[in-house]
């Protein structure tokens, strides 16, 4: 016989909402690159990359490209953060991003 049913643990969850006018770019650069690595799905304007740590949802619209991590704990939404805002910076070296997170 088994015990009670036990609730998932409740994720970590924060958002950026970053100013470009190269959203949707950025967006299919990120998917692009970790689909050779990563379950991902997209298309102009939205995107998932789910990651062994935690997910990532990608919403560009014509002024900026919304991120939106979740993670099991505070320390993996962290390593996330760090992983997918690296990449970002690659991408898009030829502007200065203001990147802002905040709980979601």
């Amino acid at each position: 016989m088994s015990g009670p049913a036990t609730e998932p643990a409740e994720l970590v969850r924060r958002e950026a909402r970053i100013t470009t006018a190269h959203a949707s770019r950025y967006l299919q650069q990120l998917c692009k690159h970790f689909a050779h690595k990563r379950p991902v799905s997209f298309d102009e304007r939205a995107g998932r990359i789910e990651f062994t740590i935690g997910d990532c949802r990608l919403a560009a619209d014509d002024e900026a490209l919304t991120l939106r991590l979740e993670a099991p704990d505070e320390a993996q939404l962290e390593q996330l953060q760090d992983v997918v805002i690296r990449h970002l910076e690659r991408f898009a070296f030829r502007e200065s991003l203001a990147v802002r997170w905040k709980a979601a």
